[in-house]
């Protein structure tokens, strides 16, 4: 049974470690501007492409096969659902 590594190029690492560097300060920036109802959603989107990145880069998720994938997906679909549901109960109490 022959495995296969992945490698990934330095500068591509690079670019991902910069950009959540990037998307960090503007988690930090977002949180000092009052949105009002909007904070929430903003930081569950900039934390949404952070975990992204590192799922996709540096847990290789581009290397593996449908199955792994489908699943990721599927789990994070019933996730949002979940938090939609919080959301929706926490809004009309």
């Amino acid at each position: 049974m022959e495995t296969e590594s992945h490698i990934v190029a330095y500068k591509t690492l690079g670019l991902v470690l910069g950009a959540l560097l990037v998307l960090t300060a503007v988690t930090v920036g977002a949180s000092y501007i009052d949105l009002g109802w909007m904070n929430v959603w903003i930081a569950l989107m900039i934390a949404s492409t952070k975990a992204g990145l590192v799922l996709v880069v540096f847990m290789h998720m581009k290397f593996e096969g449908r199955a792994v994938v489908w699943s990721f997906v599927s789990t994070v679909l019933f996730l949002a659902i979940m938090i939609g549901f919080i959301f929706w109960d926490v809004a009309f109490r």
